[in-house]
């Protein structure tokens, strides 16, 4: 007889939980809530004014630069708040497939018309009206806006666990609170005022900084689905272009120290066309620039180690960035939000009882894992950081490279194993299987062969797009390479 899973006791359900930030940590937090349990009330507290369309904001410095929800938070979301990628893209959202991404590392261009995974490329405020006007729209969720959180007090015996204050001298009463505030989190602080052990707090900051643009580009003038010429210890200056909802593409410049991207129109030109390849300055003088030039230079990767405090209160929690930021280049940030959030609706399913907020913390924290060694394992390669990688790391970093370099020499499974590593597709110890330590070793008996030749990024004005579709038995049904071309009956200038 298969035994029953026994229901938690309405006393360790939550009832009202309030959320502190309405980005898309705070966003999805609030939908783990909201989706775990009937009858509970979930109040999100924003600092900022929330427009009523996509647009910046001043709580999302980071706003203006590349976003991408890589395919697990996609999952993740899609979980949460199912038909999120169907609301996405009829936004106006750009799905690629990163097979496709004309991608040069370090060691070379990576090879291209591969399928791998289907992401969804728009801008940072897009992303988050979605996400945030299907998370308002839950059952027992309210959204306020222009609100300042003062601090934190513990509730009485009887009451709730908290009392949330406000600028304006009021309080909301919470049996769970949520800080999903980011990298401006103030709860070290309210922690410290209410005689809790202080986390330690890991930092490793590449001093890396960002300048990103928008452009207006004729459909079909970029060749790939996405161009990213990645910076290196060698070489600090990088940078990449997506395409974005309405027809344009973010172009960002990216570099560490002294080699930062400047906010001045000619400086970010000329950080484009100073990289080791020039894919990115063709796509700035393929298209046209709207409006100015955004700088993000607060970029280090911070974790909180709240999971190792053993006095932690009871009814609180910690997501997204206010817990562990990373180094936004490697485009984990939200997809471990999306994750993160994920485990919080997993726990308050089987009911948080007072004092289990640690646990519940490791899981976080294991969430957290694989790309906080990812993002630091790199940025402590840089010169710009303080220290330098574990051993351990270094060791994996050396290997790692090594396989990369075996996949823009074109080995399939390399190529493969390295990009769902990245995306969080598969755990790191893919990285060891046999066949690329096979692989490996013949190439350094045998040699490495060709390299991947470097891909066309603009296509000359007046060219479509190349379009192969395969018959029957997977081979071209149109007549190979050329068909599909045709001049262009909107011509694609500047």
């Amino acid at each position: 007889m298969t035994p029953t899973r026994s229901r938690p006791s309405p006393q360790h359900q939550p009832r009202r939980v309030v959320v502190l930030g309405a980005s898309l940590a705070g966003a999805l937090a609030a939908a783990a809530a909201a989706t775990s349990a009937p009858g509970r009330t979930v109040t999100v507290l924003e600092r900022d004014e929330l427009p009523a369309s996509p647009r910046p904001r001043s709580g999302v410095p980071q706003g203006r630069q590349p976003h991408v929800f890589l395919l697990r938070g996609l999952l993740a979301v899609e979980e949460l708040l199912p038909g999120f990628r169907d609301d996405l893209r009829a936004a106006g959202a750009v799905e690629i497939d990163t097979g496709d991404l004309a991608w040069n590392s370090e060691l070379g261009w990576q090879p291209t018309g591969r399928p791998q995974f289907a992401l969804l490329s728009a801008t940072r405020p897009l992303f988050e009206d979605v996400v945030r006007r299907r998370v308002a729209g839950l059952p027992g969720v309210e959204v306020r806006d222009g609100v300042r959180v003062e601090g934190l007090r513990r509730g009485g015996p009887g009451g709730p666990a908290w009392w949330v204050d406000l600028a304006d001298g009021t309080s909301v009463a919470a049996d769970l609170v949520v800080d999903a505030t980011g990298r401006s989190s103030r709860l070290p602080g309210w922690l410290d005022a209410l005689g809790v052990t202080p986390a330690r707090v890991t930092d490793i900051d590449a001093r890396v900084g960002y300048a990103s643009r928008l452009y207006a580009l004729a459909p079909g003038r970029v060749a790939p689905t996405g161009v990213v010429v990645q910076q290196s210890p060698g070489e600090p200056r990088g940078g990449l272009a997506l395409p974005v909802e309405g027809g344009r593409w973010v172009v960002a410049g990216v570099g560490s120290g002294a080699q930062r991207p400047p906010r001045d129109d000619d400086g970010f030109v000329a950080h484009l066309r100073g990289l080791r390849d020039g894919a990115l300055a063709e796509i700035h003088d393929a298209g046209v620039p709207e409006g100015e030039v955004a700088v993000h230079r607060q970029t280090g990767n911070r974790r909180h180690h709240y999971e190792d405090v053993r006095d932690w209160p009871a009814g609180l929690l910690v997501t997204g960035d206010a817990l562990c930021a990373f180094n936004p280049v490697y485009g984990h940030g939200v997809t471990v939000a999306a994750c993160e959030a994920l485990v919080l609706r997993d726990a308050l399913r089987r009911g948080l009882r007072p004092g289990r907020e640690r646990r519940v913390l490791r899981r976080l924290a294991r969430e957290a894992a694989v790309p906080w060694a990812i993002a630091t394992g790199e940025d402590l390669r840089f010169p710009t950081s303080d220290g330098s990688p574990p051993p351990v790391s270094a060791l994996l970093g050396r290997w790692t490279r090594q396989v990369g370099l075996l996949a823009v020499h074109g080995d399939e499974l390399a190529h493969r194993t390295t990009s769902a590593v990245y995306h969080l597709m598969g755990p790191p110890r893919l990285l060891l299987r046999p066949g690329l330590v096979a692989a490996a070793v013949r190439a350094r008996l045998r040699g490495f062969g060709p390299a991947t030749e470097r891909p066309v990024v603009v296509r000359p004005v007046g060219v479509r797009p190349v379009v192969v579709r395969p018959g029957a038995d997977g081979a071209p049904a149109d007549g190979g390479h050329d068909a599909g071309r045709a001049a262009d009956a909107s011509p694609a200038g500047r």
